[in-house]
């Protein structure tokens, strides 16, 4: 199915159950991470979808804009008043050097190309600036669940197997890197839930939720099911012997 096709028609149920539970932690955490890094800064997010993200950075960032394929989750991003707009992760439509921090959640592991999508992304990045992009872990709970259970469904007639889906331990993620951007720490979320259904219980929902958030803090994020790659640029250095 052809991406934009897919992801115009899970806008339509997209954040049906993200106001709370595990969707609801999942960002939450996701913009943790963000968070501290885009005070002040021209951000860019990358694959914002319906902006449920982007709006909380904005509020720290000194410009926050975002892009993203579908014409039908950026309706919603534009529904909350933020500045979106539509393109292909392979073909960004800024200068080059154009942003501080460059974000990108739950996206790059639907992109088949992910080295030219990488490349993009740093392109935008000025130099010395920061890279904050997502992955999803083969190593992990996540993993096995998803095996397990199997593709769900987005709507009535499609389900996520409709969609390109990789999985990328850091290893793979380092190999992906083009020149001059480098892995300065790696972040995981999602780290012991067994299934969202877990979240959907009370008192057990708590739990989760707390290790969760203790988990992502600690060592053992890096078994989370989403992989946060932080990467630098490199900034641009003077040539030996240039006063």
């Amino acid at each position: 199915m052809d991406p934009k096709a897919y992801y115009d028609e899970f806008s339509t149920s997209y954040e049906k159950e993200r106001a709370h539970g595990y969707h609801a932690l999942v960002d939450e955490l996701e913009t943790k991470i963000a968070l501290e890094h885009v005070r002040g800064m021209r951000v860019l997010e990358a694959g914002c979808g319906t902006g449920i993200i982007l709006e909380r950075l904005e509020k720290d960032a000194r410009v926050a804009l975002g892009v993203d394929l579908s014409r039908g989750m950026l309706g919603g991003a534009r529904r909350r008043g933020l500045a979106v707009a539509q393109a292909n992760l392979g073909a960004i439509p800024f200068a080059s050097d154009s942003f501080d921090v460059v974000c990108s959640f739950k996206v790059l592991a639907h992109v088949p190309d992910i080295r030219g999508a990488i490349a993009e992304l740093a392109r935008v990045t000025r130099p010395g600036g920061t890279l904050l992009l997502e992955f999803y872990n083969p190593r992990s709970i996540r993993w096995l669940a998803k095996k397990l259970a199997g593709p769900r469904k987005i709507s009535a007639r499609t389900d996520e197997s409709a969609v390109f889906t990789r999985y990328d331990d850091a290893a793979a993620i380092a190999s992906y890197l083009p020149a001059g951007v480098r892995a300065v720490a790696l972040r995981g979320i999602r780290v012991v839930t067994p299934g969202a259904f877990v979240h959907r219980i009370p008192i057990v929902s708590e739990v989760f939720t707390h290790v969760e958030r203790m988990a992502a803090a600690s060592p053992l994020s890096r078994l989370g099911g989403f992989l946060v790659a932080i990467l630098r640029k490199d900034p641009v250095t003077r040539s030996a012997g240039v006063r």
